[in-house]
């Protein structure tokens, strides 16, 4: 075969092409010999194509073609034919054509493989996937799978139409710096220690906060980065040590410019890669609201079932989980103080929902620390039965009537001293029952919601003190500025958080730009003037030369991809990720190295018990 160079993918060919001399390179998906007559399925990134050799090939191709197996890489001269109408796959792209093979040459073999690259199912349909790790150690194979192929492939759709979108709005990609100062602060940092500074580190970046905030400080106003970052911390489905999100950030720019520039991005993400449309403007709920109607600060919001407020029962009958729960649930108690008693009313279940089943979800709700899940359901005569009836026996018209329950109805309480565990726990309950009923709208495959209105500190029982709860450098709401010091419980910060189909797809808030607000909040929390200036003095020393307001935000890049293809993890959108002990199987990342680098960089690692090192 002269020349093994292709002409065509193995996506391309369709039935206009019949009759055309092509090249075809790829891999062997799999063969088919009917005695003579040999199919071989050839794939690459952009599709399959049908090869067919017949009687008018050469014993030499015969031969080839009988020899080869899965993933043998090979090129394929030959002419482009229709397939007979019984014959063709409306399945496949290229299925109204086959080539007929006058060449074969084997570019590679193949070994067996140590998993299936074609899809394998079970006799009822669930689809057969290997051990991750084992998938992980053969990621090279693992990738060619189509699944893998088109989570790839829409990532780098999704990176481009980022980048088209910013541009297009006066955006610049600037890059920042991967070898930063180290401010431990929030998550732990990855540390790289310097040769030619003895003693000293670099930090690789949780995130480019304060380099994005110093660029607004010098007149770039509108910045952008697809951001490589690094956070050492435990793995799971959604978090991996190395990350990349879509980094912004705006000058002379209030919250709804911010909130709307993503919301346009979003939307012309969706459009340009999946033909999506979404709605011209993102739900805005109030993060108070969003744990008393769903229990989350990141609400699922493609089924309804709001939870409501049940503090009127604890008044009805003499049941002291209630009274606990109902103690102190006014919303102007400040939340570290406040109780909680949640109701979930589940239309039309009661019927369907056997103890074993309720004690399933009560499973759930201890989860997230709830004691219990009290319930009862309305019966076809509109009597309560069951759970905790016997205490709300003759009181089935009040309660319905405020809770809006019907006959075959199932109502779930969860009543707890803490209002957030309340919250947090029947949430869950709520979001579980959504996957078992199936609530989910079908015309609503993609809700987006922006949470706002966030508490700015939170109290720390445990250390005795206020502390934020995103970063330092976010902007207290105005109307907060004079009571900060004397009521931070009540403060409310100008962020917001960007959530989809129940995930938290982006953080981000309008910034402090004044150096004597932003030492006001160093205050509050704790943070010595001498701590504050050793961390971030050159933050704090630039906004003394007129910082511009500003604020961004930052959608996960990975975590999009995965709603978007409806993966269950980040690992399934990363080319090389790493696994849920935050190593690679593949190349064995994290490895010892050479004695003669720790001496390089002035390291001695001192063994101190087992599975344990500690490094001078």
């Amino acid at each position: 075969m002269e020349n093994t160079k292709r002409t065509v993918t193995c996506g391309d060919l369709r039935k206009s092409d019949v009759g055309k001399s092509v090249v075809l390179n790829g891999w062997v998906s799999r063969t088919r010999d009917l005695g003579g007559l040999v199919f071989i399925r050839l794939r690459d990134r952009y599709g399959v194509t049908q090869v067919m050799v017949g009687d008018n090939a050469s014993d030499e191709v015969k031969k080839i073609a009988a020899s080869l197996k899965s993933e043998y890489c090979i090129a394929v001269e030959g002419v482009v034919n229709a397939r007979s109408e019984k014959d063709i796959n409306a399945d496949m792209a290229t299925g109204e054509i086959e080539v007929e093979a006058k060449d074969i040459k084997i570019f590679t073999t193949s070994q067996e493989l140590p998993f299936s690259i074609e899809e394998v199912r079970q006799k009822d349909g669930t689809l057969v996937i290997p051990n991750e790790d084992l998938r992980l150690k053969y990621r090279y194979l693992d990738l060619r799978r189509d699944p893998m192929q088109q989570n790839i492939i829409l990532r780098s759709q999704v990176t481009f139409a980022t980048r088209e979108y910013l541009t297009s709005k006066g955006f610049l990609e600037i890059e920042t710096p991967t070898f930063i100062k180290s401010t431990p602060e929030g998550a732990r940092d990855y540390l790289v220690p310097s040769r030619v500074h003895p003693g000293k580190f670099y930090s690789l970046p949780q995130s480019p906060q304060l380099y994005k905030q110093l660029l607004m400080v010098s007149g770039f106003d509108k910045y952008f980065q697809i951001a490589r970052c690094y956070r050492d911390e435990d793995a799971r489905g959604d978090r991996q040590p190395e990350f990349t999100q879509i980094d912004m950030e705006m000058s002379f720019t209030n919250r709804e410019e911010v909130l709307s520039t993503t919301e346009g991005m979003m939307q012309h993400i969706f459009k340009k890669t999946l033909n999506y449309e979404l709605p011209a403007q993102f739900d805005r709920i109030a993060w108070e609201d969003a744990f008393d109607y769903y229990g989350s600060d990141k609400p699922d919001l493609r089924f309804e079932l709001k939870m409501q407020d049940a503090t009127f029962m604890a008044d009805l009958a003499d049941f002291n989980a209630f009274k606990a729960g109902a103690a102190n649930a006014g919303r102007e108690v400040q939340r570290h103080k406040r109780s909680g008693l949640k109701a979930l009313v589940v239309k039309n279940v009661a019927d369907k929902y056997s103890r074993k089943n309720i004690e399933a979800l009560e499973a759930v709700a201890k989860t997230y620390k709830a004691k219990g899940l009290a319930w009862m359901k309305v019966n076809a005569e509109g009597v309560f039965e069951g759970g905790i009836s016997k205490f709300y026996t003759g009181k089935e018209a009040e309660i319905c009537q405020k809770l809006g329950a019907e006959k075959n109805d199932l109502l779930l309480f969860v009543s707890d001293e803490n209002w957030q565990v309340a919250c947090t726990a029947l949430g869950a309950v709520r979001k579980q029952l959504g996957k078992d009923l199936n609530l989910y709208n079908p015309n609503d495959e993609f809700h987006f919601a922006w949470i706002i209105d966030f508490p700015y500190f939170a109290w720390n029982e445990e250390e005795n003190h206020w502390e934020t709860e995103h970063h330092m450098f976010t902007l207290p709401q105005e109307k907060y500025w004079d009571t900060l010091e004397s009521d931070p419980g009540a403060v409310k910060g100008d962020l917001y958080d960007l959530v989809l189909n129940g995930y938290e797809l982006a953080s981000g808030s309008m910034r402090i730009n004044d150096p004597e607000l932003q030492q006001r909040i160093f205050k509050i929390v704790g943070f010595s003037q001498e701590r504050a200036e050793k961390a971030f003095g050159f933050l704090v020393q630039a906004f003394k030369f007129g910082a511009p307001p500003h604020g961004g935000v930052a959608p996960g890049l990975d975590r999009l991809v995965m709603l978007m293809r409806h993966e269950e993890s980040i690992h399934e959108v990363i080319a090389f990720p790493k696994n849920n002990v935050a190593a690679s199987p593949m190349d064995d990342c994290p490895s010892e190295v050479d004695q003669s680098q720790l001496d390089d960089l002035h390291i001695v690692i001192k063994e101190s018990k087992p599975n344990s090192l500690d490094i001078e």
